[in-house]
């Protein structure tokens, strides 16, 4: 129950940046789910994949890769869904970073109850 309204309160995330970011555009409700979904699954499969592949760059770098992972997941995303568009990679940059920090805090008022 607790992934589903994860999942649910994500959805609303994307939806909330697809109104604020220029570059970043949801057609509507659903595809805010499949959005979401689809992003919960890149990060499960395929980000710890290209975490592994990229570990020396995240070290030189000190962690700071990550958010260029981040941003590729972002954009992998944006392949997979029809209905989801970013503009190009700084695009998916700044929507990876918004939405790392909505998501903390929709996250931590759920954890709260």
């Amino acid at each position: 129950m607790k992934t589903l309204i994860r999942v649910l309160l994500t959805a609303l995330a994307v939806v909330l940046l697809s109104k604020i970011l220029p570059g970043v555009a949801v057609e509507g409700y659903v595809s805010a789910i499949i959005v979401a979904v689809v992003i919960a699954l890149l990060r499960f499969i395929v980000k710890p994949v290209l975490v592994l592949l990229t570990f020396p760059v995240t070290v030189v770098t000190l962690g700071l890769f990550l958010l260029v992972i981040n941003a590729i997941i972002i954009l992998l995303a944006d392949y997979f869904v029809s209905d989801f568009a970013v503009d190009g990679f700084w695009w998916a940059l700044l929507f990876s970073l918004l939405l790392s920090f909505v998501q903390s805090i929709l996250f931590s008022i759920l954890d709260k109850d």
